[in-house]
């Protein structure tokens, strides 16, 4: 059962719509989709929001700090709601698939992504879930750092917010802690 779902991003609006903030724009959509308002706790260094999920109440966070401190507000949340990392599933940036192919895996490694690995490093744990959205590898002559903070063109946003709607419709079911069901789905397609 998810109680928690992370969003990872920059804060700042020069950040809004660029590949690294896939974690953002999922969150975004799901807070339109289930009526959440946002929030911002200062103690927590993080955008928060309640949905309701049926009858479950799901909290959204988006740290406000940036990337490679990601770690903070998630466990201040974790801790303060008593949220197991099992409970928890993270939306986060992939380089490593192609643009909009999206995976859903419980626990692993980094990868080198610097807020997931501020996250093991601070929950002590690699027990949570994770939504992989493929943003593809940067074109021969880019750097990771400048690809990965490149805006989105139109289409690529509007593809974003299709698989991020497509997510919100298994929320549900990943919710209610059907989660073979919910990763079978996601991930025999090769874009969601």
């Amino acid at each position: 059962m998810i109680k928690l779902i992370v969003g990872l991003g920059n804060p700042g609006r020069q950040y809004e719509k660029t590949r690294h903030n896939a974690g953002f724009l999922f969150l975004d959509v799901l807070g339109r989709k289930f009526d959440g308002q946002w929030r911002l706790n200062p103690t927590g260094n993080a955008a928060i929001s309640e949905i309701f999920v049926g009858a479950d109440k799901v909290y959204l966070l988006k740290p406000q700090t940036y990337m490679n401190k990601s770690g903070d507000a998630l466990v201040k949340m974790a801790h303060y709601y008593k949220i197991m990392a099992e409970e928890i599933l993270v939306i986060h940036d992939e380089l490593d698939f192609d643009f909009a192919v999206v995976r859903l895996k419980k626990g692993g490694g980094h990868a080198g992504h610097n807020g997931l690995r501020d996250i093991i490093q601070k929950l002590g744990s690699r027990d949570f879930y994770r939504l992989r959205v493929g943003i593809g590898r940067p074109p021969a002559g880019w750097k990771v750092a400048d690809y990965v903070l490149s805006v989105l063109s139109p289409d690529e946003q509007a593809e974003m917010e299709r698989l991020a709607e497509g997510f919100a419709a298994e929320l549900p079911d990943l919710v209610s802690g059907d989660m073979g069901r919910v990763m079978t789905k996601i991930n025999q397609n090769k874009k969601q």
